[in-house]
């Protein structure tokens, strides 16, 4: 299925896909016609830019005395105001630290217009808040912002962040009986024989690194393709089979790909210009705040790296690519890289992309470049 792209010499870096390797350029590349089932159009998006000007201070004339048993409810609703995710409360067996400690802030004394009003729009104090707009996003009332400062300002004692482990892989992810994706590599076998063994002959050999110099710009396309997609495209020209994005079959083949380079360390090549401005499209789009609560990639993966959002360890953008795909034990599913973003778009309450879109391959391409010297252990495991 793939020979074409070997008449470059593996010691030889090309940043571009060569044009003589067959691409089918015209069917869709999803399982069905793609459309977001979401209903976040009106913010942000990695495609969309949707201006939200920040608030103005809302005045607030008197003291606020509202419901403060509510607001301890909303605090730690994850479908509402869920601060728990972020800061530290009392009787919250797993907060985040994200933010400030709150469990003492009634002992600040704080006024109750800056309570109110850092809650319904922190952009009005810190335009880099990684705080959402709870009440210009619509996603608390008024009153509802007048439960949760009531609440705040009964807590006067202090809570400690509750001592937990860094969360190490102590799985041997190659292992079969620790890695159901491990699975995948036999079917993945038994898939390139079938449809790509006629002209691909000693894959070991053949491609022992390719994996690791993928993504690449694809001038027919106009975008970075990555190996779901090349596979996608490639075989639909070559053998006419279907093996669409994010199908049991396109993870299989890529997982039997990328792990026949395991070892090899990731070095893609950015030198080419379309390539360049890719790179450079896609460490934008990691910055680029989405969704309803108006994150970032690097809000949780750089300014805050190293921290927890409620139960959840944050780790850096860097040396994430070198394991996917992966299985998610919480999920029960293999997902590849585009499934992982999508999935971040969603927790951002940000409508998603469908897995081939140009945005999605800019932050592969980003990520990988990243991860250049790290070594490939694939397929991946993890929560």
């Amino acid at each position: 299925m793939l020979i074409y792209i070997l008449i470059i010499p593996l010691s030889v870096k090309a940043a571009e896909m060569p044009s003589s390797v067959p691409l089918d350029i015209k069917n869709a590349t999803t399982i069905t016609s793609w459309k977001s089932s979401n209903t976040w159009s009106n913010y942000s998006n990695l495609r969309h830019t949707v201006k939200k000007p920040v608030s103005v201070i809302q005045p607030i004339t008197s003291s606020i005395k509202a419901n403060p048993a509510n607001g301890k409810k909303l605090v730690a609703n994850r479908k509402k105001g869920n601060c728990v995710a972020c800061h530290i409360l009392p009787d919250v067996s797993q907060p985040g630290n994200i933010g400030m400690n709150l469990s003492f802030i009634g002992a600040w004394n704080l006024p109750d217009q800056l309570l109110f009003n850092y809650i319904y729009d922190a952009r009005i104090y810190n335009p880099n808040t990684v705080m959402p707009p709870w009440g210009a996003h619509n996603i608390l009332t008024t009153d509802e912002i007048k439960d949760i400062v009531s609440y705040l300002k009964t807590l006067t004692i202090p809570v400690p962040l509750p001592q937990r482990r860094i969360p190490t892989n102590n799985v041997d992810n190659l292992d079969e009986f620790e890695n159901p994706a491990m699975f995948e590599l036999e079917t993945g076998a038994d898939l390139f024989i079938e449809s790509c063994q006629k002209c691909h002959k000693n894959p070991e050999d053949k491609f022992a690194k390719w994996a690791v110099t993928m993504p690449k710009f694809e001038p027919r396309l106009n975008k970075i393709i990555g190996i779901e997609e090349f596979i996608t495209r490639h075989a639909k020209a070559t053998t006419n089979v279907k093996y669409l994005l994010q199908s049991e079959e396109n993870l299989a083949l890529t997982i039997y790909l990328r792990n026949l380079a395991n070892g090899q360390k990731i070095a893609v090549d950015t030198s080419d210009t379309n390539t360049n401005l890719a790179l450079k499209r896609g460490k934008t789009l990691t910055q680029r705040k989405i969704g309803q609560l108006n994150f970032a990639c690097t809000d949780c993966h750089k300014k805050n790296s190293g921290k927890w959002i409620r139960g959840q360890y944050l780790k850096k953008l860097t040396n994430i690519i070198d394991h996917y795909p992966t299985y998610r034990s919480g999920k029960d599913a293999i997902w590849d890289i585009n499934k992982r973003i999508q999935w971040c778009n969603l927790a951002a309450r940000a409508n998603d992309l469908p897995p081939d879109a140009a945005e999605y391959a800019d932050i592969e391409l980003y990520l990988t470049v990243e991860s250049n010297g790290s070594e490939l252990s694939v397929p991946g495991f993890g929560p």
